[in-house]
This record gives C-alpha cells, structure tokens and sequence, in this order.
C-alpha cells in the first residue's frame, strides 16, 4: 500500500515502516560516529520502542555493543493499516542489531502489568543472566495497577488556579490563547499513580528478588523540568507532581541496591517533539522558539544526541556522575543556559501567528513531528508501494 500521513489532532494515525527503519538507521550512524563508549553489555529498556527510550537501546548497543531486551506496548499491522510507529522501530532496530552480531530481543505487552516483568525476568534468566543497567522510559497516559485492579488516568492540569497562556497549533501555525482548568486531588493522585515512580520500584524489586540485577547495575529514569513559561501546566502543575515523586523514588532504589553496589537515577533532559509533548498545550510553542534559539547557537539536540551525550559525558565517563544539587543528572544543561532562556522569553513576549513564522522554528517542529511516524525523510520513497505487514522476529 502507499502510505501517507493521516493527521488527528496531535496524533497521526499512520506510520511508513521504510521511513521509520531509515530513522533507526540514521541514529545508528550517529552513535557509531561518535566512536565506542565503556557502558554497559547487559541493558533492558523499559519503554524502548520511541523516543528517549529507543535512542537509549540504540546507544547501548550501537556505543558499548550490548546486549538489549525491550519492553514496549505497541500495536502490530494488520492487513491495510499500519502498525504504530514504535513496531516498525522495534522491527528496525532488531534487524540492525542482528546485522552487526548483536543480541537483541523484543516484549510487546502492558509493562505495569506483573505478567509481563515476570516474562522479562525469564527472558533475561535464560538468556543474559543478569543485566548492569535499566533504562526506565514509560510514557503512559493510563495504568492499570496491578496490585488493586483499578485503571488511573493521568491528567494535564495546573493546581491551585486556572492556567492561561500562549500556545499553537504546528499544523496551521496559529497562536491563541489556551486556558486549563486546575486540578482536584483525584487528578493529581492518578498522575502521580500512572507517571511517577511506584512502577520503576516494582521493576527494580522483581528484578532483585528474582537475581536478575548484576553487581552495581544502575538504572536510570527520564524527567523534565524545563522553564518558567511552562510551569505552571508541567512542573508546577500534575505532572511535576509525578515527577517530583519519580525524582525521589531514585533516592528508594539506590538505598534498596546498595547491597549490590547499585544506583538510581533520574535523567533531566531537553525538551522535544515526542508524541506526548506535542499534547501538552504551550510546549509547542516554546520548543519552536527554543529550537530556533538552540540553532541558532550551534547546539540543538534530538532524542539521540542527547543520550549519547548522556551515555559518554555523564553515566560511562570513567569519573564519578555529576549531579545537581537535588541529586539529578542535567542533561538539560544546554537548554537551560540563562542566554538560552533569556532569548526565548524576550521572543515568547513576541509570539503570534503572523511573527512566529520568522521568530520561531514551527518547519523544525512540524518535521521532527512527522519523522516520528516516519514520514519526511530522505531516501524515502513515500510514493512507492510498501508493505504494511512488517514483523519483529523475536516476537
């Protein structure tokens, strides 16, 4: 079939397997340029199909040649429509590995679910042994927990007052005004229950029960915290609340691993296009004028720069990991630089659908958008016949 991007809202329902393989392989390519890392050779990516969670699984493997395991919950391609983006990923990424000789296997399922850390546990048991390093990136809207049953939603919402502000649509460019009524209690607590930190305990206590974690296996978990003009929707508001329990369950897990020598941490990284930020009302806005700036600067990072950089600066840089004063990885560094934020405050006072088009880099955004789906990229041709039905061998 000939597959074009079908748009709804701040989803595409479509995604091209040929231009999602040609985004794995052109972040292969990057890691190999950046020359060998000494990391890990034992690594499960929880979340591994998409975004930071893929670029991690990537760099370990195509950095340090490890082995990986992914868990990711995906659809899979039926005759006529396509799968989501994160199996042809997935797919991608495992044919890559097996070219270069490397381990690589995949778990398609609810990672919250007891069901499928046991399969991963087993997996890792009769294949690795033991892994040195877990890399938890979920991104989940709901949860069904698997202790009580009960399926929590995870809402965007200030607290305490109703939010305003600036944001735009990417698809048409026009800014307007966006209001966001705050949050009651059950909101925060089902945000906190969906993206904080009780499920990457779980994973990290299954996985020590069971004897599957290597002696100073580290694990690592993703957060934002991002700039003034956002916080009261993101880190002031029910997600921050999320994070700021992620944030601390590090400081739990590292207690719980100090008999094996191991750590957790959180990663803080920049912001950009992933499927769930594209939901967040102003972030839009605020990544066009923060790439225009970074740019602009000669340091704008996507997903794989940035966990390569984290890999070899931070995490397997032979010294000891440099944190801040709240015990976090910055990898946000660049994007947080006063000179960074300080233009794109003055240009935020200037945003709107006529000046965005000069001020911002809404053509960046949109194209970052689309190559999620797999769309937009060079030595595509999105013209030709392609087959759907494309399947992930250890699956």
């Amino acid at each position: 079939m000939i597959i074009e991007p079908r748009m709804r809202g701040f989803i595409c329902l479509t995604a091209h397997p040929e231009g999602c393989a040609q985004s794995v392989k052109n972040q292969i390519e990057y890691v190999k340029s950046k020359g060998n890392i000494n990391g890990p050779k034992r690594v499960l990516v929880v979340g591994a199909s998409t975004g930071f969670g893929l670029a991690s699984r990537i760099t370990a493997a195509f950095g340090s040649e490890a082995s990986t395991i992914g868990v990711f919950f995906e659809k899979e391609p039926a005759p006529g429509k396509t799968a989501t983006p994160g199996w042809y990923n997935s797919a991608a990424f495992e044919q890559e590995a097996q070219k270069a000789g490397l381990y690589a296997k995949s778990i398609n399922g609810d990672a919250f679910s007891n069901e499928i850390k046991q399969q991963t546990i087993d997996m890792i048991k009769s294949d690795l042994g033991q892994v040195d390093l877990i890399i938890y990136s979920l991104a989940s809207p709901v949860r069904l927990h698997p202790v009580t049953g009960v399926l929590h939603r995870s809402a965007l919402k200030p607290i305490g007052q109703t939010f305003t502000d600036k944001t735009v649509d990417f698809h048409t460019g026009v800014v307007s005004q966006v209001s966001i009524e705050p949050a009651v209690q059950e909101d925060i607590d089902n945000t906190v229950v969906v993206m904080g930190g009780e499920d990457w305990t779980m994973w990290i206590d299954a996985m020590k029960n069971a004897g599957v974690l290597a002696e100073g296996a580290t694990t690592v978990a993703y957060s934002y915290i991002g700039p003034e003009v956002t916080e009261a929707v993101y880190r002031k508001g029910t997600i921050g609340r999320a994070k700021d329990h992620l944030e601390s369950t590090a400081f739990e897990i590292t207690e719980s691993l100090k008999d094996l020598g191991g750590k957790a941490y959180v990663s803080v990284n920049k912001a950009l296009v992933t499927q769930a930020s594209s939901a967040i009302p102003v972030i839009p806005l605020y990544i066009s004028l923060l790439y225009k700036t970074m740019k602009a600067k000669g340091i704008h990072e996507g997903c794989i720069e940035q966990i390569q950089r984290l890999f070899s600066d931070r995490l397997y840089n032979g010294i000891e990991v440099p944190l801040d004063d709240k015990g976090r990885i910055r990898i946000d560094d660049w994007e947080m630089r006063d000179d960074v934020q300080d233009t794109v405050k003055s240009l935020w006072t200037q945003a709107d659908t006529e000046t965005l088009k000069e001020i911002g880099d809404l053509a960046g955004y949109k194209q970052d958008f689309l190559n999620l789906f797999g769309f937009g990229f060079e030595g595509v041709d999105y013209l030709a016949d392609t087959d759907e039905m494309v399947k992930i061998e250890s699956i």
